[in-house]
């Protein structure tokens, strides 16, 4: 089995050798294969940054809505809900002008398709479960005030997945440590 190189050390050293490569020769295969891999793997650290992007996004936005309510130390599952509906209706005002400007029988703006598939891949995934901090933990709400923005910052936090028809909180490791 070859070694897998990255495409910088195998263009170095196709770079020494000298004259012309054949199309279906063995160095020309293996700086496609090479090539190939690169590309792959950009695609894949693309696709997760904009994960992570979009993760941050949210839990600056439970920062924001937590700071509103600064007297309150803990949250009831409905108000997380209410934050998470909030989060996802960010884009309402927007698509409610882009729709009103365009005129009949015009097809949507790629903008306007843009924020609707936002929007409804956001409703999507609060159906199955969206990953926020846990606001019912005392500790995770003040670290989530005292938080920088950083993607570092929020490994220190407990994080829970609500979803749209959840009734209840799922229940607390601490709680059954004690029975």
């Amino acid at each position: 089995m070859p070694l897998a190189h990255n495409l910088n050390k195998v263009t170095k050293n196709l770079s020494k050798s000298t004259g012309q490569m054949h199309v279906k020769g063995r160095k020309f295969k293996q700086l496609n294969r090479a090539t190939l891999r690169d590309q792959k793997i950009t695609a894949k650290k693309l696709k997760h940054q904009e994960q992570k992007d979009r993760e941050l996004a949210s839990v600056q936005f439970m920062k924001d809505s937590v700071n509103d309510h600064a007297d309150q130390e803990v949250f009831l599952l409905e108000q997380m809900k209410a934050f998470i509906e909030e989060y996802i209706g960010r884009h309402d005002e927007e698509l409610k002008e882009l729709k009103e400007q365009r005129r009949p029988g015009r097809p949507a703006t790629s903008r306007q398709l843009q924020l609707e598939v936002v929007i409804e891949n956001e409703k999507q995934v609060y159906a199955t479960g969206f990953k926020i901090p846990d606001l019912s933990n005392k500790e995770t709400v003040e670290r989530l005030k005292l938080w920088n923005g950083t993607s570092g910052g929020t490994t220190v936090m407990k994080f829970i997945h609500v979803s749209k028809d959840m009734n209840e909180l799922p229940v607390k490791e601490e709680v059954m440590k004690d029975n």
